[in-house]
This record gives C-alpha cells, structure tokens and sequence, in this order.
C-alpha cells in the first residue's frame, strides 16, 4: 500500500492579501487589465516570455521568472518555471515554523497568486498538427505551478481563465485579499481543468497507438440552475457546459425548463439540417422531445390557408422563415399547443406576428430583427423563452450521457440526410420529382430527431403526420396515419364552413374542427362542443370522411428502421402514399417492395437507420 502523507497545517486565514503574482497566460484577453488592478494594490508580478512582453508594452512593471530564479529558461522554453523557488514559494505553508525557515534559508519567497492558462494542445490537434508538434504543445510547468497553487489554497489563489478577473477584482477590494471561500472554487476549477486537460492527452496518445483510452475525464461548468429537472420532485437540476466550451444556446428572455432545453437542442438540430439539405428556410414544432410538426418553405394553397386561418393575400406576403413555421405549427395544431418553436433563420417580425397569436412556450433560432425580438419578448407576460444559437458551435464527434450509474458514449448522429441517399429506388416505380425528394428528405430528418419507434408522413414540405415512440412499427403507421387523416380532413368542406361564435379562441377553434372530425363525444362533451357554434353543424358521417380520403394522394412515408412486414405498406395505401423511404436491410425486404408495388409506389432505400433515443 502507498504511504499517505499527512496533514501539513499552518496559521489560518480566511482573508490572506496578495503580495507577489506569477503570471503566465496563453489567452491573453484582459490580462491587461487584471495585471494593472493587481499592480494598483502593490502586488509584484512575475511572467515569463510573451506575458512578460505584452505587459511592459502596457507600461507594467514586471520581473522575468528567470531573473526571480536566477536560473534562464532553457531547452527552447520547456523549463522555465520548475524552479524551487517557483514551486517553494506557492507550497510553503504560512505560519508553519518548518516550511517558514527552509524558506528564508533557501531564499524562497512566498507566491500568493498564479494566473495561467494551459498551452492548447486540443485546438492544436483539432487544426490537424502533426504528432510531433502536438507533443510539443502538452503543458508541462502550467500544470505544475497549477497543482501547486491549488494544493496550497489555503494560502494562494489560483486563476485559471479570464472570466475569473473579475470575481477576484472585486473580493480584493471589499476584503483586502481573497477569501478562504473564493480559493477553495478556485482550486477545484483548476484540478477539474488539470484532469480535463491529462485526459485529452491520454485519449489522443492512446488513440495514436491504436488503443482505448484508459480513462476519459469530463469536467462541467455549471452555467445556471433549472427550477427542476423532468418532474418536480427531480431537484436539483442545473445545466452545465464541457469546461472551456461554451454552450448551443444564449438565453435572451425567459427561463428555460429541463424539457424547453431537450426540445430547443432536438428541434434546433432538426431546422438547422434541413436548410442545410434543402435550401430553404425550415422550422419545426416540438413537444416532449419528439416533433409535433417540421416544414420548409413552400407556398400554400388556398385551401390550406382555409384550414390555416390565413388569407391568401397574407400568405403570398409571408417570407419564407414565417411561412415554414405556419406550416410546421398546422401539422398537427393540437399537438403543437404549447410547443417549443425552432427556426433556421433569422426571426422577423412576420415570424415573431404568428408566434404572437398562438399558444407556445419559446423558439430558438441563429438571430432576431429587433422588432422581432420586442413582439417575441412581450410574449407570456414576459416570460417566453427566447434562445439565441451559438453560431458555428461544435458539439464534439463523441456524444455521452449518464443513466442509472453508467456512462453512455456514441459517436454523434451526425449524418445529414440529403438527396444524395434518394438514389436507390428498389420498386418498378422509379422516377422522383425534386418536390418528392424533397418531402422524402424533411419527412427523414424529421424522423430522425423523433422518438423511436417513429414514423413520418411528408406532403408539399410539411408533415402531416408523425408516430412517435411505438413499440410496434405498425402501430408507428397507425397512430401517424391517423394524424394525416386529421390533417385532411381539416380541408373539407363542411369542416372549412364551421360556424364559430364571436369571442371562442384560436385554439378551442383548433380544438373543435379535430374533434368534429373525430366525432366519439360523450353526450356531455357534445353539449359543450356545440355550445361554441353559432348553428350546430351537421355531423361529418364516416361515409363523407372515406370519400373525400379517396382523393388523397402524393404522400411521402419516412421509417427511422426497415418496415419488417407488409402491413405498414398496406396501411399506407390508405391515407394517400405514393413515396416510401426506408433504410432497407430487413429479410422482408422483398415482400414489402412487392406491396409497394402492389400500390404503384415508389420506395427507395437509403441505408441509413435513424433511432434516436
């Protein structure tokens, strides 16, 4: 068994003043500054090399490590610190009679403070540097001094990034020194970055050698606490950032929940892929992590601005970015009722009027005009959530996540599917129009960001239904094919012709056409039903609903896996699809190109499976 030290204990002090600093930074931004608040109180600063440089340039007094050592830095600057009287002079315990004379007989003077950032060998690799070039950028005195420092934090203070400055400014001139507290934090962020920094290294050696990593160390940066987590019951809950990475998202208005965070990183994720596999402005609508509805840009027809509440003069007016969320929202406008808003665009007013009106918890998009964002901000009393993306923000190629004590990891779901993978059309039926490619590939990105099971219909850049989260792939068909017959259905013309009362809202309006389509009231339902409508409609017989669905056609199905049966196909043919699209791969694969064919559609394979989960 290793020897355990013991306890080396000292005076103690929750105020300990700042007499010298060592100063050593990569990430010059505001060192300036600080160095020049530290100088303002008479504290001596040591540097090294650029530091050094940048900080006499500023008019700063500074004394070279080297000349404080008496010893050069040598070996083309990997030893400059290793010094004992670098290393004595943040370890020494204060107050201790030992430690106090060793120092005075070796000339050893007290450091109270370190300000260092870490050489950066991962934005190194990460620009592709050859191995030899990485290895000369692994930190070898930072790491030290910063152990150093930390260990001894009962007595120094150790400053690892520049967001720390000005914490520190300010505990110094309300205490005179830094307290007890503010170094305790301090020196936890350190080890957290230390062992973030050794586990890079290890990870990519390792991999150089073609093994596992024996360790992976992910340190977290608490950014800011949630009222909760999934439930009530579930406190605490925060979210936190990787160290030294920033997040997706900036919170302009209104306070995230757990849920709003899951939906906005989904359904953000979701838009942001298909402009980019499209070309046209996107939007979806999430609710619980799976989404209610996703569109592109397309026109509307005039009646589908019928159904949606919208006249064709306003519509034609619409720019793209508003008219994908009208469409996204009308998907399934039930469902969608208090949804999480996701745009790939810049919101404007006309998108920010629409998200006014309807019932919805917040959006998240790359920007806001200002006269969107003052609409969108008066939105819920002022409490709905408006988050901005973090431009060009990389999420990392290896996802984790922690369930029941273990520690997931998976490379990300990073394949953006595009027209490239519509290639393989497997049935008799081949040719694809560009607007039928078009609805294979947002009915596929849709369905990759559902919960799986999942199931997705597409029609003219929309969905118009969307089965999430069955056990059963036909019940995925079932439950989404439901949904199209709602969205169909919306368009008839006893359903377009319901006569409203003044004053009922937008969303009881919503509310009644599905349940008029549906028509399973209970007689007390029915009485409070009809109470909204200035004549009571006619019912909508089944006979009237299965006629006009025979008009139905032009609908795209998208499977997250393989349809393992005909049946999917056969339920299909009934609510109006002609466009299949599926990963292929089952041992079926032959009775279900068969049933397509069956039905005269196309199907096409694109060999990639989506679950998500």
């Amino acid at each position: 068994m290793a020897h355990i030290l013991t306890a080396v204990t000292g005076s103690e002090a929750d105020v300990v003043p700042t007499t010298r600093a060592l100063i050593s930074v990569s990430d010059k931004a505001g060192i300036v500054e600080f160095a020049t608040f530290l100088a303002s109180k008479n504290v001596e600063l040591l540097s090294t090399g650029g530091t050094a440089k940048k900080l006499r340039e500023a008019g700063l007094t500074v004394i070279d490590v080297s000349d404080y050592t008496g010893s050069p830095e040598c070996l083309d600057g990997r030893v400059k610190t290793l010094h004992p009287k670098v290393h004595g002079g943040l370890l020494g315990v204060r107050g201790h009679p030992k430690h106090e004379k060793e120092m005075e007989e070796h000339g050893i003077g007290k450091i109270d403070m370190t300000i260092l950032n870490l050489y950066p060998f991962e934005a190194t690799v990460a620009k592709g540097a050859e191995f030899e070039q990485c290895i000369e950028n692994i930190d070898i005195g930072g790491p030290s001094m910063l152990r150093s420092t930390a260990k001894n934090h009962a007595f120094t203070t150790i400053v690892t990034s520049p967001d720390q400055y000005e914490e520190v400014q300010k505990v110094m001139e309300e205490k005179g020194g830094t307290t007890l507290a503010l170094r305790k934090r301090f020196a936890a962020r350190a080890f957290s970055l230390s062992a973030a920094y050794d586990s890079a290294i290890a990870s990519w050696f390792t991999g150089q050698l073609g093994e596992e990593s024996p360790v992976v160390a992910r340190v977290y940066k608490p950014e800011f606490p949630l009222k909760y987590g999934c439930n009530p019951q579930q406190k605490p809950a925060a979210i936190s950032s990787v160290l030294n990475s920033k997040l997706p998202f900036s919170v302009l208005n209104g306070v995230p929940g757990y849920i709003n965070l899951l939906d906005a990183a989904n359904a953000w994720q979701l838009v942001k892929e298909l402009r980019e596999a499209t070309g046209l402005a996107a939007a979806s609508s999430f609710k619980h992590v799976s989404p209610a509805g996703a569109a592109v840009a397309v026109p509307l027809t005039d009646v589908e601005c019928a159904a949606y509440e919208v006249t064709p003069d306003a519509a034609a007016k619409l720019t793209p970015v508003a008219l994908a969320y009208l469409r996204a929202r009308n998907a399934d406008p039930m469902c969608s009722f208090g949804d999480f808003a996701a745009v790939s665009d810049e919101v404007d007013e006309d998108t920010a009027l629409i998200l006014k009106k309807e019932v919805s918890d917040g959006i998240v998009a790359p920007s806001y005009t200002p006269a969107a964002l003052e609409i969108l901000k008066k939105k819920k009393g002022g409490k709905f959530i408006i988050l901005e993306a973090t431009a060009g923000y990389d999420p990392g190629a290896i996802e984790y996540r922690e369930v029941y004590g273990m520690t997931f990891s998976q490379k990300r779901n990073d394949v953006v599917i595009t027209k490239d993978h519509m290639k393989e059309a497997v049935t008799t039926k081949k040719d694809l129009s560009d607007g039928t490619v078009r609805d294979m590939i947002v009915a596929s990105i849709c369905i990759k960001y559902t919960q799986s099971n999942s199931v997705g219909f597409a029609k003219d850049g929309m969905m118009v239904g969307v089965g999430a989260g069955q056990q059963s792939r036909v019940d995925c068909v079932k439950l989404a094919g439901r949904k199209v017959c709602t969205w169909y259905l919306r368009q008839h013309p006893k359903v377009l012709g319901l006569e409203f009362k003044e004053g009922v809202k937008r969303q009881d309006r919503v509310n009644a056409r599905v349940r008029y389509i549906e028509g399973d009231f209970t007689p007390e339902e029915k009485v409070r039903w009809e109470s909204q409508f200035a004549t009571v409609p006619e019912p909508l017989m089944e006979a009237e609903k299965d006629e006009f669905m025979k008009a139905a056609s032009g609908v795209t199905v998208s499977s997250d896996a393989f349809f393992p049966f005909r049946d999917s196909i056969d339920h299909a043919s009934k609510v109006g699809v002609s466009f299949v699209v599926q990963p292929g791969g089952s041992v079926q694969d032959g009775q279900v190109t068969s049933a397509c064919d069956e039905y005269g559609m196309s199907m096409v394979f694109t060999g990639v499976r989506l679950f998500h989960h």
